[in-house]
């Protein structure tokens, strides 16, 4: 089964195929529900991507702490310098409870000889992760993800010395050496930071070390990135459900016109109804309904091929018969004014249908030559007493006077040349061929200011009032008994108002409005 046939049974919430040997773009290879959820979402996603960068909030924060560690180890060593062991005590206890820190102070040789948390309870517990909750431990493997991506710089793990000297701490070593307060930063088992700062006290040498568990950091981010994350979620969750909305009312009704268009191209189903989708008034409506339009209109064009073809095929018919049967019965007639008759038969049928091959080729090549043409400005007045000059030169009026009046504006129309000349000349043809000898033809043009009209009025015996549409058919003709037929087609009239609609103009006929005995051809024509 070919692709269009599988098109044209798909169901309804089937995504929309291809031919086969078209090369897509990296674009078009998605459907427009998916680019639409693409446009739509991407922006929120790359919103969601900023819980990464709470990683930047974090390190903010501790940078604030640090300099806070630093300004209360430096105050607390002032404090303890001039103050006796037993008041040192007290305010180690009392600062730690307070600030929830564990301090600790060593003597000069480096020795701890007091420490907050052994002096009384301690001010706070490292977290036990073994007991932790899946959240939890979600929030960590988040945290450590996020570092990860945002290749965050490492940070030591905080282990508690087994030894007591100062030299199991960096930066005491450091705030020794250097005599200034120093900081370091650590990690706990569960993600929390670890905040030490060093300060030296007095001048024998003494320092301090405090050591503060930043759990409300760590809490602070995880909260902002879960409020955000929620957020995310919820935005996202919106937008894709608008998306689909907006996909649904766009891709359903596309998919609707495929398969309908599908349909009228394997012409199988010649009664298929194109979706006119007359509720909605939006591009997806304007274009079903251009669709529908174009389908009938192919329709249209389509059988109007199939009966051109059957007219020509009997036009063509007739004579080829007549000529067909006068040829055969030449070489068997010995009489010679018999074979002049048939020789005259012959010659007659010869030119009608030499005649009837050239109108019915110029009848079918006038859409395609006005689809392909560029129109210009026209002044129908001038083209008319030129077709009328010609005329007269070659003695195609024969013995009847033109006789040309003018009104309104100057008659400016759009249109190309020489199928307006086709259509003057016709309309010209056929006044001749129905007027009286010596009988005056009446070319009027008047212009109004939005239409120009050419009215073409003969002196003939006129057309009755409901054959006056019937003159625009191919083939139909009613001409004097004394003309011969040969010398028309019955197609001059028909390609005249092919020419004019295909110029957004119209062709109609008429009686005389003086009431004398004729016809009137009224040709119309937007003004330019």
């Amino acid at each position: 089964m070919s692709e269009t046939s599988r098109l044209a049974h798909l169901p309804d919430d089937a995504p929309a195929l291809g031919r086969g040997d078209e090369k897509l773009s990296p674009v078009g290879r998605f459907s427009l529900t998916a680019r639409i959820l693409i446009v739509n979402i991407l922006p929120l996603a790359l919103l969601g991507g900023g819980l990464f960068y709470l990683d930047g909030y974090r390190t903010q924060l501790i940078n604030e702490r640090f300099k806070l560690a630093r300004i209360e180890a430096q105050i607390t060593a002032e404090a303890l310098a001039g103050a006796t062991r037993e008041r040192q005590e007290a305010l180690l206890v009392q600062i730690g409870k307070e600030q929830r820190m564990r301090l600790r102070m060593f003597d000069a040789e480096g020795l701890l000889w007091a420490d907050s948390f052994a002096l009384d309870e301690p001010a706070f517990e490292f977290d036990d992760i073994s007991d932790d909750t899946w959240d939890q431990q979600f929030a960590r493997w988040l945290d450590r993800t996020v570092d990860t991506i945002v290749s965050a710089e490492a940070v030591p793990d905080y282990v508690e010395p087994e030894a007591t000297q100062a030299d199991a701490w960096p930066e005491l070593v450091r705030a020794r050496e250097d005599r200034v307060s120093q900081i370091n930063l650590y990690d706990w088992r569960d993600g929390t930071p670890v905040i030490t700062a060093a300060a030296p006290v007095g001048l024998n040498g003494a320092t301090l070390l405090t050591v503060r568990n930043a759990v409300d950091i760590t809490e602070s981010v995880r909260s902002a990135r879960s409020t955000l994350g929620l957020g995310v979620m919820l935005v996202l969750f919106a937008s894709a459900m608008l998306s689909l909305f907006l996909a649904r009312t766009i891709v359903t009704p596309l998919r609707q016109l495929a398969r309908a268009a599908v349909k009228v191209r394997q012409g199988r189903e010649r009664a298929v109804e194109v979706p006119r989708l007359p509720d909605r008034g939006d591009e997806i409506g304007l274009l079903a309904r251009a669709v529908s339009d174009m389908t009938t209109a192919l329709r249209q064009r389509i059988d109007a091929v199939d009966s051109f073809a059957a007219d020509v095929a009997h036009e063509i018919k007739n004579p080829l018969a007549s000529l067909r049967s006068a040829v055969e019965s030449l070489p068997k007639v010995k009489d010679s004014e018999t074979r002049r008759e048939l020789e005259q038969i012959a010659t007659h049928d010869v030119r009608r249908i030499d005649r009837l091959v050239s109108e019915i080729s110029d009848a079918s090549r006038i859409d395609a030559e006005m689809s392909r043409a560029t129109l210009e400005r026209i002044d129908l007045t001038d083209l008319v007493r030129a077709i009328v000059g010609s005329r007269e030169n070659r003695a195609e009026n024969q013995d009847h006077r033109i006789e040309l009046k003018t009104r309104g504006f100057a008659a400016n129309v759009m249109g190309v040349g020489a199928r307006l000349e086709r259509v003057v000349e016709n309309l010209l043809d056929n006044a001749v061929s129905f007027s009286p000898s010596e009988a005056p033809i009446e070319v009027i043009i008047d212009n109004d200011g939005e239409c120009v009209t050419l009215l073409v009025c003969d002196s003939g015996p006129g057309i009755p009032e409901d054959s006056r549409e019937k003159v625009f058919h191919r083939f139909h003709s009613v001409r004097p008994d004394a003309e011969d037929f040969g010398n028309h087609s019955g197609l001059g009239l028909a390609i005249a108002r092919a020419i004019a609609e295909a110029h957004d103009g119209s062709l109609s006929a008429e009686g005389r409005s003086d009431g004398k005995a004729g016809a009137c051809l009224r040709f119309r024509l937007p003004a330019a």
